[in-house]
């Protein structure tokens, strides 16, 4: 049978990423609908994560495959039709990350189901990169990221602490039981503040349901663990200013984020479309023009091949409770998020995002001993 048009262009894209279709390679995939080929070179991202989760085709090492994608920029080499248009000019026009909108991606992402996160994540559920420089396995991992903030922001016994974005409140509780400190902590998630109080409970430990423009006080250390995802480059400088009037002259910022290696203006489709709403990922250009004139920063260390560990560990632990989470989020929800995990392991394998954590002084103060790498 003669191959349509789209195929044969389909093809060529893939033969430069060293991929075949139907091939015998784990990488390679495995086309079931030949609707596949037009529909992914016309929606791109969309239509590649759409066209999986409606089982058009597989994909033994979806990790394996997303890597080798990016690594030959094919998303650069296809143009894409109205959809992808009309999704980055969205972008560009409106503020998707504005306050009104602040809860959407807790009511859609973080409020799933605390059973799926329980048994995705750590044994303390943090759903952030972890620290693997000395670490044997996920738990080793994620404890290290936490020793690792608390020394870089030099936590003292008795310091008042502003957490933006804190999850189920892990890094609140490891801070108090561990360096005497008072946390107040915030996220846009109802289910991430019910469980994180119970965490937390006979802590000093603060936890509510509120968006970072909300917060008052002032504070010995502002921290931000994984929210910087969520606040859009509309308002990287809100952030900014935020963090400046609740931190103490004397203080120390700290942001711990998901970075690209280019500028842009809008997210991935499907990523937005499914699994967090109103996400995108800054670049070092974007947070360093919004920390102008408002923060020094005394230290920059990326550390983004340990979240190709920290997701593959994450889909295993994802893989081995299915059998237990099958009935209640059912078949095209595995896939989804199947794709999710594997998808997002192969991009930062490929190095085309990175895992930043920023120390930040304001002007004139005295530089803090923060290199804890």
């Amino acid at each position: 049978m003669r191959k349509s048009t789209s195929e044969h262009v389909f093809r060529n894209l893939l033969s430069s990423a060293g991929v075949s279709i139907n091939g015998p390679n784990p990488y390679d995939i495995q086309v079931n609908n030949n609707r596949f080929y037009r529909r992914v070179l016309s929606e791109v991202e969309l239509g590649l994560g759409e066209s999986y989760m409606d089982g058009w085709w597989d994909c033994k090492a979806l990790d394996q495959f997303i890597d080798r994608v990016m690594r030959a920029k094919l998303d650069q080499k296809v143009r894409g039709n109205w959809k992808t248009i009309l999704h980055a000019l969205q972008y560009r026009l409106l503020n998707m990350q504005k306050l009104k909108r602040a809860f959407e991606v807790g009511e859609k992402h973080y409020d799933i189901g605390n059973d799926l996160y329980q048994a995705m994540l750590d044994k303390r559920m943090l759903y952030t990169c972890g620290y693997w420089k000395n670490a044997k396995n996920l738990d080793e991992a994620q404890e290290a990221k936490l020793e690792l903030v608390c020394q870089k922001t030099g936590l003292q016994p008795g310091m008042k602490v502003l957490e933006l974005g804190c999850g189920w409140g892990t890094f609140a509780q490891y801070a108090a039981e561990n360096y005497g400190v008072e946390v107040t902590a915030v996220t846009v998630s109802k289910e991430q503040v019910e469980l994180g109080r119970k965490f937390c409970q006979g802590l000093p430990v603060e936890i509510k349901l509120e968006d970072y423009r909300n917060v008052t006080g002032k504070y010995d250390r502002v921290i931000s663990i994984g929210i910087m995802e969520h606040v859009g480059y509309k308002n990287y400088r809100t952030y900014m200013k935020v963090a400046d009037r609740r931190l103490k002259d004397d203080g120390i910022g700290f942001i711990h984020t998901i970075g690209g290696n280019e500028s842009t203006t809008h997210s991935n489709a499907w990523t937005n479309k499914y699994i967090f709403p109103n996400s995108m990922i800054p670049s070092i250009a974007q947070l360093a023009g919004a920390m102008e004139g408002i923060f020094v920063v005394e230290d920059w260390h990326n550390f983004g091949p340990d979240y190709d560990k920290t997701l593959m560990a994450w889909y295993k632990n994802f893989e081995n409770a299915w059998p237990d989470l099958r009935d209640k989020y059912g078949d095209r929800f595995y896939r989804m998020w199947r794709y999710y995990l594997l998808s997002s392991a192969g991009g930062f394998r490929a190095r085309e995002n990175q895992l930043w954590q920023v120390v930040m002084t304001k002007p004139g103060q005295k530089q803090p001993d923060c290199r804890k790498s």
